[in-house]
């Protein structure tokens, strides 16, 4: 006796509805009580706040911070869409915040939520690393001192930069942790397990060839990064390279170590080896870096095609290149760390 078949239209309403209900309920009903999150999104908040009021006094027109002479006030026009582009994106850590930590926001599908938090974790995290190691090297009597400028050369009031890139530093610790208890909650079955276990088939072949391809390209912007952070000035423009400071090098080093880092963390998850380390811990570092590779090299990418203010300022075509490279490698290792994330969503 044959069993009964649907028609191909119930057969895939069915299939969908099956898909539907695995997937609600893997989200959690609701955003699990406590004072911890609340305080971490007053925190989120609130250290947005300075920011957003700094860019938006020099959006007006205004100049608190900008000393006389800065070469941020010889392209005002360029400097006021660059500054509305900054409000618009630090307001948009508010929404972060929000998301993470109020009902609706577990109603939000995945990928229109996951992109912007790679995003702003890429933009904060080298902020994050690169900051604090900038002061050390100045207290230890290094140049910069975390001015993000040469000394000859006006750009920004002192004041501006602790207060601002202290600001980012509580937003990213406050937002990544957020982020954590949420994807914990809702994913948490993605990073279950050690490397070399289920599911079997975390990668395709295409993902782990363009996971090949992606760590080899990266070795050359991040070799090149490493050389200038170690003194060899070799491709760098004139005025970068008499302009260089230990606080330029200290990003440098700071971009060179992300590149490797996605490079060698990608690779381990879409080859599965080797077998025993920790999925989450793995798949930490290739989303912090990977999002620090691909976004900042975009920044990077567009502030060198922007004029340069005086002759012989703009970098070197070696330099555009290492942008590009970043930038170009950054997105493809995280699109081999998307479809390794989809796979293992998929059979988890």
């Amino acid at each position: 006796m044959t069993s009964p078949t649907l028609p191909t239209g119930a057969a895939r309403a069915a299939a969908d509805r099956t898909t539907a209900d695995r997937a609600a309920s893997a989200v959690p009903a609701a955003v699990p009580p406590g004072p911890l999150r609340p305080v971490l999104r007053a925190l989120a908040i609130v250290a947005c706040l300075p920011y957003i009021a700094l860019k938006s006094v020099w959006v007006a027109g205004g100049r608190l911070g900008i000393p006389d002479g800065s070469v941020l006030l010889d392209h005002p026009t360029t400097m006021g869409v660059a500054n509305g582009l900054s409000v618009l994106a630090d307001a948009a850590v508010v929404l972060l915040a929000l998301l993470l930590t109020r009902p609706w926001g577990l109603r939000v599908r995945a990928w229109p939520l996951l992109f912007p938090l790679w995003a702003a974790t890429g933009l904060i995290g080298p902020v994050m690393a690169a900051y604090p190691a900038q002061l050390l090297a100045g207290a230890l009597g290094g140049s910069g001192g975390g001015s993000a400028g040469p000394p000859d050369e006006p750009f920004l009031d002192t004041w501006v930069f602790p207060v601002v890139y202290g600001g980012f530093i509580v937003q990213g610790l406050c937002l990544g942790t957020l982020f954590a208890l949420y994807a914990r909650d809702r994913w948490g079955r993605v990073w279950r397990g050690r490397l070399g276990g289920p599911p079997a088939s975390a990668s395709g072949p295409g993902t782990r060839a363009a996971a090949v391809a992606g760590a080899l390209l990266a070795l050359v912007p991040a070799t090149l990064c490493l050389l200038w952070a170690a003194g060899l000035g070799g491709g760098l423009s004139p005025a970068f390279a008499v302009a260089y400071d230990t606080d330029r090098a200290v990003v440098d080093a700071v971009r060179g170590g992300f590149l490797l880092l996605a490079a060698g963390s990608v690779l381990l998850l879409a080859l599965r080896r080797p077998a025993g380390l920790r999925v989450r811990a793995v798949l930490g570092v290739a989303w912090v870096s990977t999002g620090a590779a691909g976004c900042w090299g975009a920044y990077m990418t567009l502030v060198s095609l922007l004029p340069a203010a005086e002759a012989g300022k703009a970098p070197s075509g070696l330099m555009v290149a290492a942008y590009a490279g970043e930038m170009i490698t950054g997105f493809l290792l995280a699109g081999c760390l998307a479809a390794v994330l989809g796979r293992r969503s998929a059979e988890a």
